[in-house]
């Protein structure tokens, strides 16, 4: 999709809603007939998902496109709970041209940090007594171009440097793993030495300091988003100790783990609270 075309649904847009829910191990969703446009941010665990009969499956870091009128079935990961959030669009019905821009979206795309924290804004707006009803339908419309954009963003990245690129793409697949330095290499296909080289040139830090990064990124993630333990989250996320774990989470946030989680449930207490009128 070309820059602003997703814009161009906005005069169509009925109403804009965000959610967040943990699926228990074994969970399923459906079958239902999908009504509006909705990408689904999947943070954790795995999802199957059968549209129109068409077997997908979906990675964690993943955000996909679902259009109205498909019929979808949802099967959750087996093992772990399965967390993802959710931004709905609902469109009055509409013609050939927007069902052209629609069909010029992907159907997924990494979570871009853009895309995570315009989530939160639009989740946060929903729990501050009266939604912002235009505000949010504003907020749906740059996600929208969010997505799109990341397409476009990947692609430019990949001819930057597609070892840079490959190298993110397998930490963000499996930043749980027990990455080396000469992992990281053999999946972009160059030298430590040089792949070291590479991310200071295109990510301004060392591939390591990038994957440590992430994993405080994922953590904060799931200690906003989901009742795992602490110690659940640090060995998920990568982390040998509860120390190892707190210790980095302290030196690139300035906050503990407890705090992390406890100043997100306060605020979303508070949110609950103002929308039940207590």
């Amino acid at each position: 999709m070309e820059r602003g075309a997703a814009a161009a649904l906005f005069p169509a847009v009925r109403s804009v809603w965000a959610g967040s829910i943990v699926y228990p191990p074994g969970g399923r969703y459906g079958p239902r007939v999908q009504q509006d446009i909705q990408l689904v941010l999947l943070h954790t665990g795995m999802l199957n998902i059968q549209v129109d009969g068409e077997a997908r499956q979906v990675q964690p870091g993943t955000v996909i496109l679902l259009k109205p009128g498909h019929h979808e079935m949802f099967y959750f990961a087996e093992e772990q709970s399965t967390w993802h959030r959710w931004i709905s669009i609902e469109l009055e019905p509409g013609g050939a041209e927007q069902k052209r821009l629609l069909e010029k979206l992907p159907w997924n795309v990494p979570i871009s940090e853009e895309l995570n924290r315009l989530t939160d804004v639009m989740l946060s707006l929903q729990g501050e007594g009266e939604p912002a009803y235009e505000t949010l339908k504003a907020l749906g419309i740059s996600a929208l171009e969010l997505f799109a954009a990341e397409q476009q963003r990947i692609r430019a990245k990949l001819e930057a440097h597609p070892s840079v690129a490959a190298v993110k793409r397998e930490i963000q697949n499996s930043y749980a793993e027990s990455w080396t330095l000469r992992a990281m290499a053999e999946a972009g296909g160059v030298s430590p030495e040089h792949l070291v080289r590479l991310f200071q040139r295109y990510e301004q830090v060392t591939p390591m300091k990038f994957l440590w990064n992430y994993r405080v990124l994922k953590a904060q993630e799931m200690l906003a988003y989901t009742g795992l333990s602490i110690s659940e989250i640090a060995e998920r996320c990568g982390f040998q100790t509860s120390y190892h774990f707190a210790r980095s989470v302290k030196q690139r946030t300035g906050l503990t783990p407890s705090a992390i989680r406890a100043a997100s449930w306060e605020g979303k207490d508070s949110g609950r609270q103002q929308l039940n009128g207590e």
